[in-house]
């Protein structure tokens, strides 16, 4: 599930207004398919991520102006997330996702934009519904519950160069991200930002007693118009998550067509 490219699909969709175009949990009890950590600090890295796959866990995210939290359910089907932006020049936007089988909730609150436009305004506390089977362009709208992961660490401890032990479950290290395609957390604008620092960049990372990820940071150097910034995710209730919930009838509106053209 890429996030990061998920919400910038749905923020262009939800700008395009009809009119306006042109203007903490514990952690759950050990499972059958939970283990304690390998010996072996790499191994123990990759071992941490297979329960992610089970797709039942809560986390939340932090990275260069974004902030936000969230449930994955595989059980159900299903889907939800807060996220905040700010891009640090006085311009903010929260959106709310909720996706449930082949149904998408996306309500968008527009910050101090929504003051100069009243159709924003009206948008800041109703859900748009949008039906994903409508969606043609997969990439713009992806939550793929095969590969759940918002972040995708697997696919970064993947990438993983040196790595050491410091604590109890607390590992140190560093990793190659510069060939990295399938991670929420780092997309290929920031590697090409970074150039060759892209392919040591720290990270640390702590599990829990099962030997599961429960948090993941890489602290990202400056480079050019990218500021140095912390990327940071934790994990939670593994086993635990509940479904996601359909907002109430009252707060949703169906996406308007110039919606989904956006997505065609």
């Amino acid at each position: 599930m890429n996030i990061r490219r998920w919400t910038v699909g749905v923020l262009a969709a939800a700008l395009f207004v009809p009119g306006l175009a042109a203007c903490n949990s514990e952690s759950a009890e050990p499972t059958a398919a939970a283990s304690s950590a390998p010996a072996d600090p790499k191994e123990a890295l990759r071992a941490s991520t297979k329960e992610l796959a089970a797709g039942n866990f809560t986390f939340t995210m932090a990275g260069d102006g974004l902030t936000g939290k969230g449930l994955v359910h595989k059980p159900s089907n299903s889907v939800q997330f807060d996220m905040a932006f700010d891009d640090g020049s006085g311009s903010s936007m929260a959106m709310e996702m909720v996706m449930i089988e082949k149904d998408s909730w996306v309500r968008i609150d527009f910050g101090e934009l929504a003051e100069s436009v009243p159709q924003f305004a009206k948008l800041k506390d109703k859900f748009q519904h949008i039906d994903q089977s409508k969606i043609k362009d997969s990439d713009a709208l992806a939550v793929d519950l095969e590969n759940p992961d918002p972040a995708g660490a697997e696919e970064l401890f993947k990438a993983v160069t040196d790595v050491q032990k410091t604590g109890e479950n607390t590992y140190t290290g560093k990793l190659d991200a510069s060939g990295v395609t399938d991670a929420g957390a780092i997309d290929s604008d920031l590697v090409k930002a970074l150039g060759d620092q892209a392919k040591a960049l720290p990270f640390t990372a702590k599990l829990d007693d099962q030997g599961r990820l429960v948090e993941l940071a890489i602290p990202v150097p400056a480079a050019g118009e990218t500021k140095a910034h912390e990327i940071k995710v934790t994990y939670a209730d593994y086993g635990k998550a509940t479904a996601a919930q359909k907002p109430p009838a009252d707060k949703v509106i169906e996406a308007s067509p110039e919606t989904y053209e956006m997505f065609q």
